[in-house]
């Protein structure tokens, strides 16, 4: 088999087309969870706590000196990274938590084992009665 040939073979089995189609969506999942953080959640937050933009907070390391830009250290945008991945994860966490438990309701109802058949039945009776 041909290198090619081998690697058409790996790239089409269904764990690694699962697991692109996987990705494309978390990325897709990860930007919608960084817009509901940033404009639907940290707005407020910002305004109980006092009209604090997170994105904005940073500590000025080196002022800006001619076109020389200024050295920040942005520990808002970090609040709201850290905001974003603990949403994230909690989702996740409960979607794994949800299909968990449908297993389980799967695997405990097992099902009833079938009746013996009409041959064994009367093996058993004959058995019974050799032993009588």
């Amino acid at each position: 088999m041909s290198m090619m040939q081998e690697f058409k073979t790996f790239a089409m089995k269904g764990n690694v087309m699962d697991m692109a189609v996987g990705i494309i969506i978390g990325g897709a999942f990860g930007k919608i969870i960084s817009s509901f953080v940033a404009d639907v959640i940290m707005p407020p937050i910002g305004l109980l706590i006092g009209g604090v933009n997170f994105s904005e907070l940073a500590i000025t390391l080196k002022d800006a000196v001619g076109e020389t830009a200024a050295v920040t250290m942005n520990y808002g945008k970090f609040i709201q990274t850290v905001v974003d991945f603990t949403i994230i994860a909690f989702v996740i966490f409960m979607v794994i938590k949800g299909m968990n438990s449908l297993k389980k309701k799967e695997e405990a109802a097992p099902a009833a084992p079938p009746p013996p058949s009409a041959e064994q039945t009367l093996l058993t009776e004959i058995r019974d009665l050799l032993k009588g």
